[in-house]
C-alpha cells in the first residue's frame, strides 16, 4: 500500500489527467513512484501518461515496473503491449499481448528459473 504523501501525489496526477494536463500528471506521478518504489498504480498512471505525451522509452520502462511488481496483473500487460506497439516493437509487443491473454483466460504467469524481469526493449 502506498504511503500517505505517494497516495496524495498520485491524487494529483489523476487530477491533471482528468484535465488533461498530461505533463502536470507526469510529474505527479513521478514524485508518487519517488516517494513509493513498489506503488503499482502510480506506476502504471506514469506509463500510461509518458505515453500520452510521446515518451513512449521512458513508458515502456514504467510499463515494465509495473508487471514486475504484479506479474499477474492483466491491465498492466496489456498497457505493455500498447506501449511496445507505439514503439514499433511488435514481437515484445505481441509477447505482452500473448501473456495478457493468459491472464484473461485465468492462467498465471509463471517466471522461469532464468527469467528476473519482463522482456526488455532493445
Amino acid at each position: 500500500m502506498a504511503d500517505s504523501e505517494a497516495s496524495d501525489a498520485f491524487d494529483q496526477g489523476n487530477a491533471h489527467l482528468a484535465t488533461g494536463e498530461f505533463d502536470r500528471a507526469v510529474t505527479a506521478y513521478r514524485r508518487a513512484v519517488e516517494l513509493d518504489s513498489e506503488f503499482f498504480d502510480g506506476w502504471h498512471a506514469l506509463g500510461m501518461s509518458l505515453l500520452k505525451t510521446g515518451e513512449i522509452k521512458e513508458a515502456i520502462g514504467c510499463g515494465l515496473q509495473a508487471t514486475t511488481l504484479r506479474p499477474n496483473d492483466l491491465l498492466a500487460w496489456t498497457a505493455l503491449s500498447q506501449m511496445y506497439v507505439q514503439a514499433g516493437q511488435i514481437a515484445l509487443a505481441e509477447d505482452a499481448k500473448g501473456r495478457a491473454r493468459i491472464l484473461s483466460l485465468g492462467g498465471k504467469i509463471v517466471k522461469e528459473e532464468n527469467e528476473t524481469e519482463p522482456p526488455e526493449a532493445p
